[in-house]
């Protein structure tokens, strides 16, 4: 991949990746979602404050756009764009240039780019994930669950290049954008997750 390549593929995806689904569908109930709940403008929180029917369609929002950033860093340059565009749309997501850069965590277009790319290893830690979160409630416990198993597995199964370091920055990206969380989980003061709707006037302090 050329640099021209690079530095075309990082711009597309950065833009498609700051556009906010979650922002988006609260915008039209009037309201925004980063002044409300855990201040995220993903699909966790907007299930929170909003319900699961806005919190689905903030997902497959979320999902959609990393696929066509990943599909357009794969025309642009094949496989490393591919990988390339996937972190930059991430990053587009987490920091948002529409919305002031304060955008989501990230978790729903890394499992979207990890599944898109590498299917089996997601499959496993995927999983994995949904009984993690299953037993605990903690939605950021399995988020970053995901993220770290399916490092593991693409650096076990596929080796440090090119996927093993991709993998590693996506979970560093996840890491940070979550130091919050693990700040609570370390002290015994994380949410843990529900399906019903808190009302607007409630703190939650959750993914």
């Amino acid at each position: 991949m050329s640099l021209a390549q690079f530095l075309l593929t990082a711009l597309i995806a950065y833009l498609i990746g700051s556009f906010s689904s979650g922002i988006f569908v609260s915008a039209l109930k009037g309201r925004d979602i980063r002044k409300e709940g855990s201040k995220s403008s993903g699909a966790t929180n907007v299930t929170r404050v909003l319900g699961p029917s806005y919190g689905l369609v903030t997902f497959l929002g979320d999902f959609l756009k990393s696929a066509l950033a990943l599909g357009a860093g794969y025309v642009i340059a094949g496989l490393n764009g591919a990988l390339a565009a996937s972190v930059f749309t991430v990053i587009g997501h987490n920091w948002p240039i529409y919305y002031q850069f304060q955008g989501g965590k990230g978790i729903v277009c890394s499992v979207a780019v990890v599944l898109l790319i590498c299917p089996a290893e997601a499959g496993i830690a995927g999983a994995a994930t949904i009984l993690i979160i299953w037993l605990t409630r903690y939605v950021s416990v399995g988020s970053l669950s995901f993220l770290a198993l399916s490092a593991l597995l693409l650096i076990i199964r596929r080796g440090m290049v090119p996927y093993g370091w991709w993998s590693l920055i996506l979970l560093a990206l996840g890491l940070f954008q979550h130091r919050s969380n693990i700040a609570r989980l370390l002290n015994g003061t994380e949410n843990k997750f529900s399906l019903k709707r808190k009302s607007s006037g409630e703190s939650i302090k959750q993914l």
